[in-house]
């Protein structure tokens, strides 16, 4: 595991003593206040003690219209930043890095959390039953054109509470059909103004988001994550995939970027996100985080490749809390269970 345990030092973006990464996943342990505990802290930290090289957060809600999850963590003011200060400073005592995940849900959500009508790019609300309180998603209000400042806003201002509290960056979520993504999705973006219709248009809100965050803060601590290809009942893809990665990723990377974390959440790598690097790479200079509950030999391989720059693993960082320590030992990985939901370990 030559490449994989390696340090990371790239032009633009933080050090990482391997390229190990935790990938944000949703655990729905923070308190009343929407605090991290100090479980949480002792959870991340206890990854950090076993050698990751970047622990991306569960995704924290950057203001209360964007909320949508059971107990998720939120960073809307400064409260919460300074209860994620203790969280910080644990992974740093390991020598770990820690990234915050700024997250908006949009429409996938209900007014049971947002306390009004959801937003979204479209007044039509998702379709199924939402799982976080069991009742249809919520008729959203479709933001309009004087609103995307003030979400815009509400990201940078997450940003820099996340830095001040001691975040080594900061990543975007762009991706998995949520509030950003529901603008670049023409399948969800059915608007006829300068934010949808063409190409062009359904990119300029995640682009200007992009823009507005890493104005006010440096665009090396900025990872932008999103998920052209994932798994969501088969696989799902934009419509236009190809004709969105040529006009999104080079707009993306001349806007200074630290990072692009390529996501397909719990599907088959190579089906999603490895197909979706490879058409990335040569388009895009700077990092590229991706993978999927790759093996250490596929990881090392896709490295090798030079298509990836550090790997993402899921629930097997769940099930593994030293997982780089086990690649760097040749053991083998213990397997996630569902019953590794419910727990914090």
């Amino acid at each position: 595991m030559k490449k994989l345990l390696q340090p990371l030092a790239a032009p633009g973006f933080i050090p990482l003593r391997n390229r190990t990464v935790m990938s944000a996943m949703s655990r729905s342990f923070a308190d009343a206040e929407r605090c991290p505990t100090e479980a949480v802290q002792a959870y991340y930290a206890r990854r950090a003690a076993g050698g990751a090289g970047l622990i991306l957060t569960e995704g924290t809600i950057v203001h209360p219209s964007g909320d949508g999850w059971v107990d998720a963590p939120f960073i809307a003011d400064e409260k919460h930043a300074r209860a994620w200060r203790p969280v910080v400073d644990a992974v740093h005592g390991h020598g770990g890095s820690i990234a915050c995940q700024l997250w908006h849900m949009g429409r996938i959500s209900h007014e049971d959390f947002t306390g009004g009508p959801p937003v979204s790019s479209t007044s039509r609300a998702a379709g199924g039953v939402n799982r976080q309180n069991n009742k249809p998603y919520g008729e959203p209000r479709a933001l309009e054109v004087a609103d995307m400042p003030v979400i815009y806003g509400y990201f940078v201002d997450a940003a820099k509470r996340a830095l001040d509290a001691g975040f080594d960056a900061v990543e975007l979520h762009m991706g998995h059909g949520y509030l950003v993504d529901q603008f670049f999705d023409a399948q969800v973006n059915d608007r006829t103004d300068q934010y949808g219709g063409s190409v062009e248009n359904r990119c300029r809100m995640g682009l200007e988001l992009v823009e507005a965050v890493t104005k006010a803060v440096p665009g090396s601590k900025v990872i932008s994550r999103i998920s052209p290809s994932r798994f969501m009942g088969g696989i799902y893809e934009w419509p236009d995939l190809d004709e969105m990665l040529a006009y999104l990723v080079p707009a993306l990377n001349q806007l200074g970027l630290g990072a692009l974390d390529v996501s397909c959440a719990n599907s088959d790598y190579f089906e999603t996100a490895g197909r979706m690097v490879r058409k990335i790479r040569p388009m895009y200079d700077g990092v590229i985080i991706a993978g999927a509950s790759l093996t250490p030999d596929q990881a090392e391989a896709e490295l090798e490749s030079g298509v990836v720059d550090a790997i993402t693993w899921g629930r097997a960082f769940i099930a593994n809390p030293d997982l780089a320590e086990r690649i760097a030992r040749g053991e083998e990985l213990a397997q996630f269970e569902d019953a590794m939901r419910g727990i914090l370990v």
